[in-house]
């Protein structure tokens, strides 16, 4: 399955002109030994000032991607535009684009200014020029006076938000990050995505981002690919990818989901049911499935799983579960439950005094809807 821009639902504007696309690839593969394809059928159109993010594990193609369009990589077929016009033969400092890598890059034996400075002095702009520019890019990064620091006097955040600045300093259309905040810890990361978004938002310049951090993807992104083994399973925006997952791939990678897994029962095109391979049956949205008999596994986020107390007729799916752990985290409570044939169905519940009082051995009703239930590929 390749998935491309223009078959994605949840893209309201064309994008498959090149009159309204700021960046695109064509039916891009990537080999690099001339057998194996690391890139296989890759189509994307970027609008202009979009922030676009290619998710996926180690190893599934996003970087090269990011490569070629930055022009450290040739693709082996297919086209790659800038503004209508194909870049594949361009070199890289011929582009115009920007680009952020995880370990910074910067001029140890240069000064904050002079880092940024460099790229403004190789395009012979005047000082005059060039030093207003400077203070505009640390000003846009909040780094006002330390233009006279060197690399090696900041913190991991700091430096980050030079290589930012030195990348956006001669302000490009186009701004390419491969992972810029892997190096951080958890803090500073949460920090510096909105530092970005933010930053994105007052430019409008456009942004291609690869990361293997869902939440990143998600904090940051208009729109996310999600990468697997060289081809886009699926594109769509946060929200779209999380609550309507097109694939079991999609659906686990992105956020914590309870797989269930059985045979298709029965079938239209709004609800099957589905035998669970312990007997039980749920009802839910078809998805990835076309008929009876088809194997199916069942995708279900923690946080759409309702503990009953009492009668209810709100939910499709009532079961009773025993409680197998019960892990405090502050705004809500992470319960694992034995339930349909797992041990490891989890729920997650609002911090409140009623579900605190849960313990292990506890027995429970749970529920859920058919739409929060999706039959996905086995």
């Amino acid at each position: 399955m390749t998935a491309t821009a223009e078959a994605e639902p949840d893209t309201q504007q064309d994008s498959t002109s090149t009159n309204t696309c700021f960046a695109r690839f064509i039916n891009v593969q990537k080999s690099y030994d001339g057998e194996q394809l690391v890139v296989k059928g890759f189509d994307l159109d970027i609008r202009k000032g979009e922030f676009v993010t290619l998710l996926g594990p180690s190893g599934s193609g996003k970087t090269t991607c990011l490569m070629m369009m930055a022009g450290f990589e040739t693709p082996t077929h297919g086209d790659i535009l800038l503004k209508g016009a194909p870049i594949n033969g361009l070199p890289p400092h011929k582009r115009g684009i920007g680009m952020v890598f995880q370990n910074y890059a910067l001029f140890p034996h240069m000064t904050v200014a002079e880092n940024l400075a460099f790229p403004l002095e190789v395009r012979h702009l005047s000082k005059a020029e060039i030093q207003r520019k400077v203070e505009r890019a640390l000003a846009m990064v909040r780094l006002e006076g330390f233009g006279d620091r060197r690399p090696a006097q900041l913190s991991g955040g700091q430096q980050q938000r030079v290589a930012l600045a030195r990348a956006l300093v001669f302000e490009p259309e186009l701004v390419l990050m491969d992972e810029p905040l892997g190096a951080l810890d958890k803090n500073l990361r949460e920090e510096m995505q909105y530092e970005i978004k933010r930053i994105h938002a007052d430019l409008g310049v456009t942004m291609l981002y690869v990361t293997h951090d869902q939440t990143e993807a998600l904090t940051m992104s208009d729109r996310i690919a999600v990468f697997n083994d060289g081809v886009v399973q699926q594109l769509a925006s946060p929200e779209t990818l999380y609550e309507a997952p097109e694939n079991a791939f999609v659906a686990y990678f992105i956020g914590e989901n309870n797989r269930l897994q059985g045979i298709v029962t029965e079938y239209s095109e709004t609800v099957c049911q589905v035998q669970l391979d312990n007997g039980d049956r749920v009802l839910a949205k078809p998805v990835a499935v076309s008929g009876v008999g088809e194997r199916t596994t069942l995708s279900l986020r923690p946080e759409r799983v309702a503990i009953i107390r009492g009668e209810s007729t709100g939910f499709d799916n009532r079961f009773s579960a025993e409680v197998r752990e019960v892990t405090y985290l502050g705004d809500h409570l992470r319960t694992r439950l034995s339930v349909c044939g797992s041990d490891e169905f989890v729920i997650k519940t609002p911090n409140a005094a009623d579900h605190a009082a849960l313990r292990a051995g506890d027995v429970i009703d749970i529920g859920w809807t058919m739409q929060d239930c999706r039959a996905l590929d086995a």
